[in-house]
């Protein structure tokens, strides 16, 4: 998924300047979005009051939409660099066509994880005959320097790893949780989980203190250490913690998303990240002339043009509040 706002502006991202080293509740609201033409999403990074989490940079959660009589998702081809990102879905399906020549779709609880690295070009859409429900989130994932012009890939992962313990079950998405990992790529030390809890749930999850982490609520009425955190809203729980206190009030669904806090400094215009505003000129000029970033083949519709680059200078920062 991308940032279709054709009124882009940069985001300065990353470094340890305002990483929070201690345990924190940090209730974040979201922005509502317009993701092409039927779809509205909610996005909680980057947010006014937090720009990362661990390598996690951008975080949208849309749904559950009733898209029985629509067209449901429908996001042409468009540009990608120097990130990854992940497709998960607790309802509906998504058609994910890339310049690779990938054609997957992505059903509930599978993984869809997209390595841009250099470069690449993918299109997502709800399949012509679809569920009546889409419910899910899209994620990005900041690929460190020594990665981030790998050769761009696809995968998809059906069997992940499952962790269980009395009231809840996560299933691990990205990186590790409590022994297990998860089989998709990972270029940074990282943490993303899908957490299923039943009604009455009152757990403590395995944390490790050297990551920052999040929660973004999904469906149900769940306390997070104690704060009440609603669908489509994200909790920021800075770092220097060994467990997570855990409350459902009903069946609830969350995603803990964290990470050791990424030290490279980064600017994030559009669907780029960079670390110089001259990477992002010349993706730009790139993208508009048809060179380096591949064809989307088989997509019913024209690319996405990028937007205009803003008037100001681009310099990568580090966290900005």
């Amino acid at each position: 998924m991308s940032n279709l706002e054709r009124e882009a502006v940069p985001s300065l991202c990353g470094g340890r300047g305002f990483v929070v080293a201690e345990p924190v509740r940090e209730l974040l609201s979201p922005r509502q979005v317009k993701l092409g033409e039927s779809t509205e999403v909610r996005r909680l990074l980057p947010n006014l009051g937090r720009r990362m989490v661990g390598a996690w940079c951008f975080v949208d959660h849309y749904g559950p939409d009733d898209i029985a009589d629509e067209p449901g998702m429908q996001v042409p081809p468009h540009p990608h660099m120097g990130l990854q990102t992940v497709s998960w879905l607790h309802e509906g399906e998504v058609l994910h066509r890339d310049s690779t020549g990938s054609l997957q779709t992505i059903r509930p609880r599978e993984l869809g994880l997209m390595t841009s690295g250099r470069a690449i070009s993918h299109s997502e859409e709800s399949p012509r005959s679809h569920a009546r429900f889409l419910h899910g989130a899209q994620l990005w994932v900041a690929l460190p320097d020594g990665h981030r012009h790998t050769d761009p890939r696809f995968e998809h992962h059906t069997d992940l790893p499952v962790v269980t313990a009395p009231g809840v079950e996560a299933t691990l998405i990205l990186g590790d949780l409590d022994g297990a990992t998860s089989p998709g790529t990972a270029y940074t030390p990282i943490v993303g989980a899908d957490l299923a809890l039943a009604n009455g749930a009152d757990v403590r999850l395995p944390l490790e203190r050297d990551f920052e982490y999040a929660v973004l609520a999904m469906s149900g009425e769940v306390h997070v250490d104690g704060v009440p955190v609603l669908p489509g809203s994200m909790l920021y729980l800075g770092c220097g913690r060994d467990e997570l206190p855990l409350r459902a009030e009903s069946d609830a669904a969350l995603m803990l998303l964290g990470g050791e806090p990424f030290e490279e400094e980064l600017v994030m215009f559009w669907n780029w990240i960079g670390r110089t505003q001259e990477e992002i000129e010349q993706a730009r000029r790139d993208w508009m002339t048809g060179t380096r970033f591949g064809e989307v083949k088989g997509y019913d519709g024209a690319p996405l043009p990028a937007p205009e680059l803003p008037p100001v200078p681009l310099k990568p920062r580090g966290r900005v509040r």
